[in-house]
């Protein structure tokens, strides 16, 4: 696209937005006259008349609307990415509140962080990671980091992690006592380690897919833990099967230590996204950090 017709859309678009010749050139910084003559000038180009003109008003003829409906995205992602790429620009400073789990700080948040102090002295970053699900606006919070599952449509949510995957696991001794589940019908035979995530929360169900179709399992077990630590030293120790992302466990079952089980029931799902509520009056440290979290994950 040549430098002339990028222009000529500009000019499209706040005449379009404006409604009006004259608003869009006091808008524009130029004339009525420049305005009317690039609005000649494009549909020319194009073929086909994109304005009505009337006395009161500028509309959009049913062409001229086709086009305006690509272009302000397209102008909208531009003016973003401009935006963003001034502010690095710029000495990012202030706080940045996030809320997250502790795998995914430890994991996903953390590394960056650590680089991002360091590189921006200026920059404060405060990281909640209980684990709940918070409220961004009434715990005052500029984003969080959450799995796809626990996204809200009514935020902007950015991938930054890989897919992720549950593995159900046991000691080599409890299956030598109890059995291998080829199936998760048969973990209602076995000892299941629990977990709930908060004090006020449910406990957590098993999750897997079978023929394509998501079951959930309410299972029974010595344990009700709320440390994912604590249910891998308690699989470890053979007090039963536990159900933790395969990351946690992936050394313990290289080693041997650990045996994964139901493997085929458990395929991947979406991981890690960075959540925030909008992007206008983002600060400097906040796109800082969406961009470092962007570098990573590419």
């Amino acid at each position: 696209m040549d430098r002339e017709l990028l222009g000529d859309l500009s000019t499209l678009l706040a005449v379009a937005e404006e409604g009006n010749f004259t608003r869009a050139g006091h808008r524009l910084g130029v004339s009525q006259s420049a305005v009317s003559h690039t609005i000649r000038r494009l549909e020319d180009r194009i073929g086909v008349r994109l304005l009505n003109r009337s006395a009161r008003r500028v509309t959009a003829t049913d062409a001229g609307e086709q086009l305006l409906a690509a272009l302000r995205p397209s102008f909208q992602h531009l003016g973003n990415r401009i935006e963003e790429i001034r502010t690095l620009g710029e000495h990012p400073s202030g706080l940045v509140r996030v809320t997250s789990s502790h795998p995914a700080t430890r994991d996903i948040l953390w590394p960056v962080v650590s680089e991002l102090v360091r590189d921006y002295p200026e920059v404060r970053i405060e990281i909640s990671s209980e684990g709940r699900l918070s409220d961004l606006a009434e715990d005052r919070f500029d984003c969080a980091i959450r799995l796809g599952e626990h996204l809200s449509p009514d935020m902007i949510a950015i991938p930054v992690g890989p897919r992720l995957e549950m593995a159900a696991v046991a000691s080599p001794d409890y299956l030598a006592r109890r059995g291998t589940p080829g199936h998760p019908d048969a973990l209602e035979d076995h000892a299941c380690i629990l977990m709930r995530h908060r004090v006020d929360g449910p406990v957590y169900d098993w999750e897997f897919e079978i023929d394509g179709v998501e079951v959930v399992r309410k299972l029974d077990g010595p344990f009700i833990l709320n440390d994912p630590g604590l249910v891998l030293e308690a699989a470890r120790a053979g007090h039963g099967l536990g159900y933790l992302p395969l990351s946690e466990v992936r050394a313990d079952l290289e080693t041997g230590r650990l045996r994964r089980v139901l493997a085929d029931f458990c395929p991947p799902f979406d991981g890690y996204h960075l959540c925030y509520m909008g992007r206008r009056n983002l600060s400097s440290a906040m796109r800082l950090l969406i961009d470092r979290l962007r570098l990573r994950r590419g």
